[in-house]
Formats: C-alpha cells, sequence, structure tokens
C-alpha cells in the first residue's frame, strides 16, 4: 500500500502541491490584502480520479481559515468544494 499522499505549500510559487512520481498537482493562489484567492488546480492526467484535487483544495481552504483570511475560489473545482 503506497504511503497517503503529502499536501505541501509552496509560498515562493504560491501554491499548495502534491509531488509523485516526479509530478507536480497543484492548487495556486494569490493573497491580496486579507484575502486568499485561489486561481486555478491542476492534477496531471495520469494521477486524476485518486481524490488529489480535493486534498489540495481542502490544506489550501484550511491555511486560509487558520491565518484568518477570506476565501475568494476564481477556480470553479476550489468554488465547488
Amino acid at each position: 500500500m503506497s504511503p497517503e499522499p503529502l499536501v505541501v505549500e509552496n509560498p515562493v510559487q504560491s501554491r499548495f502541491e502534491i509531488v509523485l512520481d516526479g509530478a507536480v498537482a497543484v492548487a495556486e493562489y494569490q493573497v491580496d490584502g486579507r484575502r486568499m484567492i485561489f486561481t486555478h488546480t491542476e492534477v496531471p492526467p495520469a494521477f486524476r480520479g485518486r481524490g488529489l484535487a480535493e486534498k489540495l483544495v481542502l490544506a489550501g481552504l484550511r491555511a486560509a481559515r487558520d491565518r484568518g483570511l477570506e476565501i475568494i475560489p476564481q477556480c470553479s473545482y476550489v468554488a465547488g468544494v
């Protein structure tokens, strides 16, 4: 059984990441004052259907809430979560 994918925040590139076999799934954001704006979520085709996008977005939403930031979902996937 493979280990649970690890979500890591990469603040330099303003995104949350999961790295699998050299491929990177991301939930990108921008911070504007007291707002965290989620702009894009992408999972490489080979890793889709495994719940990675949801893990990324939930980690991002948790981080925004922990920092007291308003969440702005410009990405349709984030809006759906």
